[in-house]
């Protein structure tokens, strides 16, 4: 890799990073200059960078008025879900021979102790290595390029709502336990099945504390 392609990626990696974390929140307005001054590259980086992200969805170049980092409406929320939901139980419908043995068997262990044995971000990463795990055992790069889009959406909104989920933690181990079972008895139907469960439980979790304004939603600019 080229010094110039060094630092377009370390731009596109550090605000990525930075907007995944909600450093930079949902709806912040970002400055080209400062940017710059923060990470310490020239301006062709930069705009490398943001052409790439906004292509991502997670910035808007809004004319006259700057970069704004992308929200996240109810709406988007619904839709990531929505696209979940087309894709992990498919994964291991129709790919889930693809993962080994031995990883599944992994997964079992960790998720067979109870949530409350991890930290939070220690549980939310293992979490996410595991669904990750399923939906990369898809041979179709077409397909995993579509999710990568939606995948960092997620990572966000994780992020937004971590906070409120503690109940949720043992119950989504409880079903993780599920789909793994199924998994190991390569009855790859009873583990699409159990996806779809946990995914939904998952949605029907959040939206109840977006309804009980436990959550703000925070709405995609026009």
């Amino acid at each position: 890799m080229s010094a110039k392609e060094s630092l377009k990626q370390k731009a596109y990696y550090a605000i990525k990073e930075k907007i995944i974390s909600c450093e930079y929140a949902p709806g912040a307005m970002l400055n080209e200059e400062a940017l710059r001054e923060e990470l310490h590259v020239s301006r062709t980086p930069i705009r490398d960078a943001l052409s790439r992200l906004e292509q991502e969805g997670l910035i808007s170049i809004l004319s006259k008025k700057g970069i704004e980092v992308s929200g996240l409406s109810i709406n988007d929320i619904n839709f990531i879900f929505e696209v979940r939901l087309l894709y992990e139980p498919y994964a291991l419908l129709n790919y889930g021979s693809q993962i080994k043995d031995e990883v599944i068997y992994k997964y079992f262990d960790i998720f067979s102790a109870p949530a409350h044995a991890y930290s939070k971000d220690e549980y939310f990463r293992l979490d996410d290595a595991f669904h990750d795990t399923i939906v990369d055992a898809i041979q179709n790069p077409y397909l995993l390029r579509t999710y990568d889009w939606i995948h960092n959406q997620n990572l966000r909104f994780r992020v937004m709502t971590g906070q409120y989920v503690d109940y949720r933690l043992e119950r989504t181990t409880q079903e993780h336990m599920k789909i793994l079972t199924a998994c190991l008895k390569h009855d790859w139907e009873r583990a699409a099945k159990e996806m779809e469960a946990h995914l939904l439980a998952s949605k029907n979790a959040t939206f109840d504390l977006i309804l009980n304004n436990k959550i703000a939603e925070i709405p995609r600019s026009k």
